[in-house]
């Protein structure tokens, strides 16, 4: 799994979602090489329109085609199956900063099993 963190006073545009993706495709090319090289995988996102046109302008430079869902909240994974489990693993916590919230968010998100993520497919 890839995350990012959104640092204070920005916002996701065109450049900052390119960043991203480069940033995950990097991670991919060391850890999964054979899955990289041979475009063995998918990139699932939601279908929100602002997000399709930043999709649009990257992966088609870069050989690569994005499952997407028809774009309704409720087919979202992230939604119906992440947020709900760290969710539950982070309520009634207290935090000092956005750091440690980040570090709090990053910690379940490691303890996320792979067969889970297969699961909620």
């Amino acid at each position: 799994m890839h995350k990012e963190f959104i640092p204070e006073g920005k916002t996701v545009n065109p450049e900052f979602f390119k960043g991203v993706m480069d940033c995950l495709l990097k991670a991919m090319q060391q850890i999964c090489p054979a899955a990289f090289c041979s475009r063995d995988f998918f990139l699932l996102h939601d279908n929100a329109p602002t997000k399709l046109q930043m999709f649009a302008s990257f992966l088609p430079q870069k050989s690569y085609n994005p499952l997407s869902p028809p774009y309704s909240p409720d087919l979202s994974l992230p939604d119906y199956f992440l947020f709900p489990k760290l969710k539950m693993k982070l309520q009634r916590l207290h935090f000092v900063d956005v750091t440690e919230i980040q570090e709090a968010v990053t910690d379940e998100l490691k303890k996320v099993q792979k067969e889970e993520f297969s699961a909620a497919f």
